[in-house]
């Protein structure tokens, strides 16, 4: 194995939760992690006018830019090497964790209906992946 830990972030708490689990993990076996972003236009993203006139786009440089500057601030805090891929999520993870001890995600618990529509990165990597898979899931809110 590659004496490594690959994680995948992506801004929400399950993803922070997985990159504190994985450092931790991998203070405890010596071994380094690769906090890895993936980033990518969502066709979904794209807006098309009633009017039939051209399609407003997202801009991909400043969505490439946003990604880097939440990679950036999700890892401030911990020694790990950064990662930032342009994909599918899942499939990225999967090739990027393919020689790893570990590979560590957060799963936001999104409901059938939609994971069932939209996939859900979590499933893909425990499915395809090469190495053993960690999912952790978002936390319940605190009741008061």
């Amino acid at each position: 194995m590659g004496n490594r830990i690959v994680v995948g972030v992506d801004g929400s708490p399950a993803s922070a939760d997985a990159l504190r689990w994985a450092v931790e993990e991998a203070g405890q076996r010596g071994c380094s992690v690769d906090a890895v972003i993936v980033w990518q236009i969502d066709p979904g993203m794209v807006l098309g006018p009633v009017s039939g006139a051209e399609a407003l786009a997202i801009d991909p440089e400043t969505t490439r830019e946003g990604y880097m500057r939440l990679l950036e601030s999700m890892v401030a805090q911990f020694d790990v090497n950064k990662v930032f891929m342009e994909g599918e999520p899942g499939r990225v993870l999967v090739e990027v964790s393919k020689d790893a001890d570990l590979l560590v995600v957060g799963s936001r618990g999104r409901g059938l209906l939609r994971e069932a529509l939209t996939g859900s990165v979590s499933s893909y990597c425990v499915h395809h992946a090469e190495c053993p898979v960690v999912v952790l899931r978002e936390r319940e809110p605190a009741h008061a």
